[in-house]
Protein backbone atom coordinates (compact mmCIF):
# COMPACT_ATOMS: atom_id res chain seq x y z
CA UNK A 1 0.00 0.00 0.00
CA UNK A 2 0.91 3.41 -0.69
CA UNK A 3 2.65 5.99 1.80
CA UNK A 4 0.31 9.14 2.10
CA UNK A 5 2.61 11.98 0.49
CA UNK A 6 3.11 15.07 2.84
CA UNK A 7 0.30 17.45 2.88
CA UNK A 8 -2.02 15.23 1.12
CA UNK A 9 -5.38 13.89 1.74
CA UNK A 10 -5.36 9.74 2.17
CA UNK A 11 -8.59 8.71 1.13
CA UNK A 12 -9.81 5.17 1.90
CA UNK A 13 -13.00 3.70 -0.93
CA UNK A 14 -14.74 0.67 0.00
CA UNK A 15 -17.16 -0.70 -2.56
CA UNK A 16 -17.37 -3.81 -4.12
CA UNK A 17 -18.11 -2.32 -8.40
CA UNK A 18 -14.81 -2.27 -9.54
CA UNK A 19 -15.78 0.29 -12.30
CA UNK A 20 -16.93 3.00 -9.73
CA UNK A 21 -14.02 2.43 -8.03
CA UNK A 22 -11.65 2.72 -10.70
CA UNK A 23 -13.18 6.12 -12.03
CA UNK A 24 -12.88 7.40 -8.15
CA UNK A 25 -9.45 6.48 -8.17
CA UNK A 26 -8.58 8.05 -11.25
CA UNK A 27 -10.21 11.26 -10.46
CA UNK A 28 -9.17 11.20 -7.02
CA UNK A 29 -5.59 10.92 -7.78
CA UNK A 30 -5.86 14.00 -10.69
CA UNK A 31 -7.42 15.99 -7.44
CA UNK A 32 -4.23 15.00 -5.58
CA UNK A 33 -4.93 12.35 -2.97
CA UNK A 34 -3.77 9.32 -2.36
CA UNK A 35 -6.49 6.64 -2.78
CA UNK A 36 -6.45 3.23 -1.03
CA UNK A 37 -9.36 0.90 -1.56
CA UNK A 38 -11.14 -2.66 -0.29
CA UNK A 39 -14.45 -4.34 -1.82
CA UNK A 40 -16.01 -5.25 1.38
CA UNK A 41 -16.73 -4.45 4.91
CA UNK A 42 -14.65 -6.77 6.73
CA UNK A 43 -11.08 -5.78 4.55
CA UNK A 44 -12.50 -2.03 4.23
CA UNK A 45 -11.98 -2.01 8.07
CA UNK A 46 -8.92 -3.77 7.72
CA UNK A 47 -7.53 -1.34 5.27
CA UNK A 48 -9.38 1.29 7.90
CA UNK A 49 -7.05 0.44 10.48
CA UNK A 50 -4.00 -0.24 8.77
CA UNK A 51 -4.23 3.14 6.61
CA UNK A 52 -5.36 5.42 9.03
CA UNK A 53 -7.67 7.68 6.14
CA UNK A 54 -8.19 11.36 6.26
CA UNK A 55 -11.52 10.30 4.63
CA UNK A 56 -13.16 7.27 4.43
CA UNK A 57 -15.43 6.53 1.74
CA UNK A 58 -18.45 3.68 2.04
CA UNK A 59 -20.86 2.30 -0.14
CA UNK A 60 -23.85 2.04 1.70
CA UNK A 61 -24.53 -1.34 0.02
CA UNK A 62 -21.60 -3.60 0.95
CA UNK A 63 -20.97 -7.66 -0.11
CA UNK A 64 -21.03 -8.90 3.41
CA UNK A 65 -22.90 -6.23 5.73
CA UNK A 66 -23.91 -3.05 5.17
CA UNK A 67 -22.03 0.51 4.61
CA UNK A 68 -24.14 1.66 7.87
CA UNK A 69 -22.50 -0.96 9.99
CA UNK A 70 -19.09 -1.06 8.67
CA UNK A 71 -19.59 3.27 9.84
CA UNK A 72 -20.84 2.02 13.13
CA UNK A 73 -17.28 -0.46 13.83
CA UNK A 74 -15.18 2.35 12.58
CA UNK A 75 -16.58 4.90 14.47
CA UNK A 76 -16.14 2.79 17.99
CA UNK A 77 -12.63 1.90 17.09
CA UNK A 78 -12.09 5.64 16.04
CA UNK A 79 -14.76 7.92 16.77
CA UNK A 80 -12.98 10.86 15.46
CA UNK A 81 -12.97 9.29 12.49
CA UNK A 82 -14.26 10.89 8.97
CA UNK A 83 -16.50 9.00 6.50
CA UNK A 84 -18.49 10.32 3.68
CA UNK A 85 -21.71 7.72 2.59
CA UNK A 86 -21.19 6.90 -0.94
CA UNK A 87 -24.62 5.52 -2.60
CA UNK A 88 -27.19 5.20 -5.37
CA UNK A 89 -29.99 5.50 -2.92
CA UNK A 90 -30.84 8.91 -1.74
CA UNK A 91 -34.03 8.13 0.82
CA UNK A 92 -34.35 10.66 3.36
CA UNK A 93 -34.54 8.28 6.02
CA UNK A 94 -31.29 6.40 5.19
CA UNK A 95 -29.50 9.57 4.38
CA UNK A 96 -30.65 11.04 8.19
CA UNK A 97 -29.77 8.03 9.45
CA UNK A 98 -26.41 8.02 8.56
CA UNK A 99 -25.81 11.12 9.73
CA UNK A 100 -27.33 10.42 12.98
CA UNK A 101 -24.56 7.20 13.47
CA UNK A 102 -21.96 9.59 12.70
CA UNK A 103 -21.30 9.84 8.86
CA UNK A 104 -19.77 13.18 8.40
CA UNK A 105 -21.08 13.29 4.86
CA UNK A 106 -23.39 11.67 2.03
CA UNK A 107 -22.93 11.72 -1.54
CA UNK A 108 -24.97 10.12 -4.47
CA UNK A 109 -22.96 8.47 -7.21
CA UNK A 110 -25.23 10.21 -9.49
CA UNK A 111 -23.44 13.32 -8.76
CA UNK A 112 -21.20 15.03 -10.81
CA UNK A 113 -17.54 13.50 -10.17
CA UNK A 114 -16.15 16.63 -8.98
CA UNK A 115 -18.58 17.12 -5.99
CA UNK A 116 -16.74 13.92 -4.48
CA UNK A 117 -13.49 15.76 -4.63
CA UNK A 118 -15.32 18.74 -3.02
CA UNK A 119 -17.09 16.71 -0.72
CA UNK A 120 -13.82 14.83 0.58
CA UNK A 121 -11.80 18.24 0.81
CA UNK A 122 -14.91 19.64 2.95
CA UNK A 123 -15.20 16.66 5.31
CA UNK A 124 -11.20 16.58 5.62
CA UNK A 125 -11.56 20.29 7.10
CA UNK A 126 -13.85 19.23 9.48
CA UNK A 127 -17.06 20.20 7.79
CA UNK A 128 -20.41 18.39 6.94
CA UNK A 129 -21.34 17.20 3.41
CA UNK A 130 -24.45 16.76 1.72
CA UNK A 131 -24.44 16.65 -2.69
CA UNK A 132 -27.17 18.80 -4.09
CA UNK A 133 -29.19 15.60 -4.96
CA UNK A 134 -29.14 14.43 -0.90
CA UNK A 135 -29.66 17.92 0.24
CA UNK A 136 -32.52 18.77 -2.10
CA UNK A 137 -33.90 15.11 -1.47
CA UNK A 138 -33.83 15.48 2.88
CA UNK A 139 -35.25 19.29 2.22
CA UNK A 140 -32.04 20.03 4.59
CA UNK A 141 -29.59 22.28 2.82
CA UNK A 142 -25.68 21.73 3.38
CA UNK A 143 -25.59 24.93 4.16
CA UNK A 144 -27.57 24.75 7.18
CA UNK A 145 -25.86 21.52 8.70
CA UNK A 146 -22.82 22.86 8.43
CA UNK A 147 -24.44 25.99 10.66
CA UNK A 148 -25.68 23.59 13.17
CA UNK A 149 -23.57 23.56 16.20
CA UNK A 150 -23.58 19.59 16.60
CA UNK A 151 -21.71 19.27 13.13
CA UNK A 152 -18.71 20.46 15.12
CA UNK A 153 -19.10 18.03 17.67
CA UNK A 154 -17.00 14.16 17.56
CA UNK A 155 -19.62 11.03 17.32
CA UNK A 156 -18.33 10.59 21.48
CA UNK A 157 -19.15 14.36 22.44
CA UNK A 158 -22.38 14.06 21.26
CA UNK A 159 -23.41 10.59 23.06
CA UNK A 160 -21.85 12.02 26.56
CA UNK A 161 -24.56 14.84 25.87
CA UNK A 162 -27.24 12.86 24.93
CA UNK A 163 -26.64 11.28 28.14
CA UNK A 164 -26.47 14.17 29.62
CA UNK A 165 -29.25 15.29 28.22
CA UNK A 166 -31.03 12.21 29.51
CA UNK A 167 -30.15 13.17 33.46
CA UNK A 168 -26.95 11.05 33.74
CA UNK A 169 -24.59 12.15 35.87
CA UNK A 170 -20.75 12.76 35.00
CA UNK A 171 -20.00 9.33 36.35
CA UNK A 172 -23.20 7.47 35.02
CA UNK A 173 -21.67 8.59 31.41
CA UNK A 174 -18.46 7.15 32.56
CA UNK A 175 -19.71 3.91 32.93
CA UNK A 176 -22.22 3.60 30.16
CA UNK A 177 -19.45 4.54 27.62
CA UNK A 178 -16.63 2.84 29.66
CA UNK A 179 -14.52 5.82 30.16
CA UNK A 180 -13.13 7.59 32.93
CA UNK A 181 -14.68 10.12 35.28
CA UNK A 182 -11.67 12.16 34.27
CA UNK A 183 -11.89 12.27 30.53
CA UNK A 184 -15.61 12.77 30.77
CA UNK A 185 -15.62 15.92 32.63
CA UNK A 186 -12.45 17.23 30.46
CA UNK A 187 -15.05 16.46 27.71
CA UNK A 188 -18.18 18.32 29.10
CA UNK A 189 -15.79 21.35 29.87
CA UNK A 190 -14.91 21.26 25.51
CA UNK A 191 -18.49 20.84 24.84
CA UNK A 192 -19.23 24.08 26.97
CA UNK A 193 -16.99 26.20 24.69
CA UNK A 194 -18.06 24.35 21.83
CA UNK A 195 -21.59 25.06 22.58
CA UNK A 196 -21.25 28.50 24.04
CA UNK A 197 -23.42 26.99 27.36
CA UNK A 198 -22.21 29.24 30.14
CA UNK A 199 -22.98 26.19 33.20
CA UNK A 200 -23.49 22.46 33.30
CA UNK A 201 -27.22 22.95 33.63
CA UNK A 202 -27.05 25.65 30.69
CA UNK A 203 -25.05 22.79 28.56
CA UNK A 204 -28.04 20.42 29.70
CA UNK A 205 -30.58 22.80 28.63
CA UNK A 206 -29.11 23.19 25.13
CA UNK A 207 -29.01 19.58 24.30
CA UNK A 208 -32.99 19.95 25.19
CA UNK A 209 -33.52 22.51 22.69
CA UNK A 210 -31.05 20.61 20.05
CA UNK A 211 -33.25 18.05 20.35
CA UNK A 212 -30.69 15.35 21.77
CA UNK A 213 -32.82 13.68 24.31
Amino acid sequence: MMATRKGRIKVLIVDDHPVVVSGCISMLNSEQFDVVSASDALSGYQAFRKQKPTVSLFDVKLPDVSGLELLRKVLRSDPDAKVVMFSMNDDPALVVRAMELGARGYICKSSNPRALAGAIKSVAAGETFLSSEVAEATNVPSASIRANPLSKLRPRELEIVRLLAKGKKIGQVAETLGLSYKTVANTTSLLKQKLGAQSHSDLIRLAYELSLN
